[in-house]
């Protein structure tokens, strides 16, 4: 699993949202490396993590890959950041993720409770999704699969990854967030996608979870709106809200200051 490292301080593991990769966090990894060391990795077969699983030592055997990139699932994206904390001897994390990567956030959660500190979520949601979603984003794999992802991905996706606001005062995050989805491998884009429509509802994980939380949400997130970080927000015990003007769906991209002010307290909080 490849990963960027930088900074000192108590861990913070941030989990990228879909389709990009870990590099969405380089503008809020300035301003958060002075008080945290901010590890990221790429989710399996994004970025530059492949899709078999071969840089993982708990799916290092033939048999056990191929099953996971037959069966996708955000359970084994979950197994792969649990040895990225083995091997780099982390007991326990603050753990965060945008979109997918909370997603993946909660599967950690169920897996390995005891290994989170810490829960950061960000323009996320807990509930599975219905069965017209998950048809969506088949017929997206399938696409991915059938003619790559140059050009249409980017186009499908940006307006609801980034707010209006950041639309018209920040076209160069627009255009890098668009690059960074042309860059993504087509293989790796349709099995996240499978593996995102087959993951379960998680309110009752985050109901279990009783260490600190917060929850970032960007005030223009049209996939999942402030209302719905509110209902992620009620349902852990001992969390906060924190909503950001002018923010996407992809909000620690879209304003890293802004989203950085937010969690740099909160880590002062829970030490």
């Amino acid at each position: 699993m490849h990963y960027i490292e930088s900074g000192v301080g108590p861990p913070l593991v941030l989990l990228h949202a879909f389709p990009v990769d870990a590099r969405m966090w380089h503008g809020t990894r300035a301003l958060l490396e002075g008080q945290a060391r901010v590890i990221t990795p790429d989710q399996r077969g994004l970025g530059q993590s492949p899709l078999d699983g071969s840089s993982a030592p708990n799916l290092a055997d033939e048999g056990a890959t191929r099953r996971a990139a037959e069966q996708p699932d955000l359970e084994t994206v979950a197994t792969d950041v649990i040895a990225l904390l083995d091997g780099l001897d982390l007991s326990e994390v603050v753990l965060g993720g945008c979109s997918m990567g909370g997603y993946v956030a909660m599967a950690v959660l169920r897996a390995a409770p005891e290994r989170v500190a810490g829960l950061l979520l960000a323009d996320t949601k807990t509930i599975a999704d219905n069965e017209d979603q998950r048809a969506n984003r088949r017929n997206v794999a399938d696409r991915a699969e059938a003619e790559g992802t140059a050009g249409w991905l980017a186009e499908n996706s940006l307006p609801g990854l980034v707010s209006r606001t950041t639309r018209h005062e920040r076209p160069g995050v627009v255009d890098e967030i668009g690059t960074l989805i042309d860059e993504q491998p087509a293989e790796g884009v349709a099995w996240a996608q499978r593996a995102m429509a087959a993951r379960p509802d998680s309110t009752g994980t985050l109901r279990g979870f009783t260490g600190p939380a917060l929850v970032v949400v960007g005030e223009e997130d049209a996939i999942t709106p402030p209302e719905t970080a509110r209902d992620v927000t009620a349902v852990l015990p001992h969390s906060e809200l924190v909503t950001l003007p002018g923010a996407g769906h992809l909000s620690a991209m879209e304003t890293p200051e802004a989203f950085a002010n937010a969690v740099l307290p909160w880590l002062d909080r829970i030490g």
